[in-house]
């Protein structure tokens, strides 16, 4: 077995995907040890650092590469395992950028309102324990993250000579910020890779079969707290176990809309249960969620946004009412 080695120096990293020679050349079944850098080029040093006024938007994401593959040839099918993903530093950043993201206006997409607050959280990493520290910025919030790095830049040089920025993601792959990119999994294609993510951020699931459960014809109601969900979102509470989540779902038109009712929701929950301010709440979100399409079907499409209980330290939705009705719901079916 032959390894590789690929570390590109300042100055040597990609932005974009196609258009550049190879740095090093592998046969198929060959290892390569890559060495990647964050999105900011690490050039963002401290949490009062802007990343705007640090980093020229076109050189976001560096990507390592590109990496040829001997006797490969267009329109074969690339298959790429990740062996290991390890963090190369004792730190992790990550920030919410003027005009940039699904909740917030952007280039693309203007809007009136003025753009999110340009704001900066660092994470400490902890390679021994395998977790990353998360620290409100506007409170005294703390919670210790489990490590899960993935790769969120991977791909190959689009078709036809073109040159695409690795901002983008399409048919070649690029910055698709997927975690199943990560360690012991597979990605199909990819030819340079970077990004590197130590948490996981947004996670699509395909929905997945349900069990149905016999049952005695009962249901027992609360009145929850005022102030629920506002812009058609809908809240749920997942019972203790492998599925303990707090949920919202939106339900709309465009599949985009029913995503950002449903994220707008739970991190407007969030808040109000760990008393973080809204940004530092969607930083929590946008690191732990999960964000499940529920129905794709006439007349209006459902995403899911979740969160899982143990993030909240504690904090118990709707005064402990999902516990009293559980416990409720076992008393009767025990009958």
């Amino acid at each position: 077995m032959v390894v590789h080695k690929l570390a590109p120096q300042p100055g040597e990293y990609s932005y974009v995907f196609g258009g550049r020679e190879p740095m090093i050349s592998i046969k198929p079944g060959d290892i390569a040890e890559v060495s990647t850098e964050d999105c900011f080029g690490g050039r963002v040093t401290s949490p009062d650092q802007l990343p705007s006024e640090a980093v020229p938007f076109n050189e976001m994401n560096p990507v390592s590469g590109p990496i040829q593959v001997e006797g490969a040839e267009p329109g074969d099918m690339l298959a790429v395992h990740f062996v290991s993903i390890v963090p190369a530093r004792k730190y992790a950043v990550s920030c919410v950028l003027p005009q940039f993201g699904a909740l917030t206006g952007t280039r693309e997409t203007a809007m009136l309102n003025e753009s999110l607050e340009e704001r900066v959280w660092f994470y400490d990493i902890d390679l021994e324990s395998w977790t990353a520290s998360f620290k409100a910025r506007n409170s005294d919030f703390r919670l210790q993250l489990p490590l899960d790095p993935m790769h969120g830049t991977v791909g190959v040089a689009p078709a036809g000579g073109e040159v695409r920025l690795v901002m983008t993601p399409s048919t070649h792959g690029g910055n698709m910020d997927t975690p199943e990119a990560r360690a012991r999994y597979h990605a199909v294609p990819a030819g340079q890779c970077g990004g590197g993510h130590a948490l996981p951020r947004r996670r699509p699931r395909t929905p997945g079969r349900g069990r149905s459960l016999r049952h005695r014809p009962g249901i027992r109601h609360e009145l929850g707290d005022r102030g629920g969900p506002d812009q058609g979102g809908r809240r749920i509470l997942a019972p203790p176990g492998d599925d303990d989540y707090i949920m919202s779902t939106g339900s709309t038109r465009p599949l985009e809309d029913a995503y950002r009712i449903s994220q707008k929701d739970l991190i407007a929950w969030t808040s109000d249960l760990t008393g973080m301010d809204m940004l530092d709440s969607y930083q929590l979100v946008s690191q732990m969620g999960l964000a499940p399409a529920a129905n794709v079907c006439d007349p209006n499409y459902t995403m899911v946004a979740r969160l899982p209980k143990w993030t909240l330290q504690g904090a118990q939705a709707y005064g402990g009412a999902h516990s009293r009705l559980r416990k409720a719901a076992e008393d009767y079916t025990s009958r």
